[in-house]
């Protein structure tokens, strides 16, 4: 039985008291957006492993991460295609709470996140922490559905959607950065929705 979050946490207002980042236009909806298939996933043969540069490298079942200390991330989300969702929450594990397992080394500054499908997206360290980035599983206190990621899906609420990558089930510490799956295909590497990061600048 997973743990009910006591309290949410607020991510950190990014736009200096604006909601809506530049380009954006805000939607009660929640679309779904993916490139290939949704995956078909086992809970018996899930697993999420964290590797790389830390001092203990961990895989864990779906019954281990459910023991994992549970929170609840209050955030807007905004896609790349220009749709904004307000006042989100998020449920799961914060991205945090998983450091402390893994320890990750001093010269681990970058983090690329692997899932189920083969995509992937890169991370600075700190764009995970800062946003209180988190693993969830639940959304707005339902279930994550299938095409929204389900059963795990890393949200970083200070970065376009394309970085909360859906169907998680890797997280690699690296010292140096390198491009994910739409990072080669000419997405912007750092996708700050205040800046409008949206595409290489000599795409923009």
């Amino acid at each position: 039985m997973m743990k009910r979050p006591d309290q949410i946490k607020k991510a950190p207002d990014q736009g200096h008291g604006e909601r809506v980042p530049p380009g954006q236009f805000v939607t009660r909806k929640f679309p779904v957006l993916t490139y290939g298939p949704t995956p078909r996933i086992d809970l018996n043969s899930w697993r999420l492993r964290i590797f790389g540069l830390v001092e203990e490298e961990l895989e864990l079942s779906w019954e281990q991460f459910k023991a994992l200390p549970w929170s609840a991330v209050g955030a807007d989300f905004h896609c790349v295609t220009q749709w904004s969702a307000l006042d989100n929450v998020w449920e799961g594990v914060l991205f945090s709470d998983l450091l402390k397992l893994v320890k990750p080394k001093p010269e681990g500054r970058y983090i690329m996140a692997h899932c189920y499908g083969g995509y992937t997206t890169n991370l600075p360290l700190e764009a995970a922490l800062e946003g209180h980035g988190i693993l969830a599983h639940k959304h707005d206190g339902q279930e994550l559905t299938p095409d929204h990621g389900w059963p795990l899906r890393l949200v970083v609420p200070n970065r376009y959607g394309w970085k909360s990558a859906k169907w998680i089930n890797g997280i690699e510490f690296m010292a140096q950065d390198r491009p994910g799956f739409w990072e080669v295909r000419g997405y912007n590497n750092n996708a700050d929705p205040w800046k409008e990061e949206r595409f290489w600048p000599e795409l923009a």
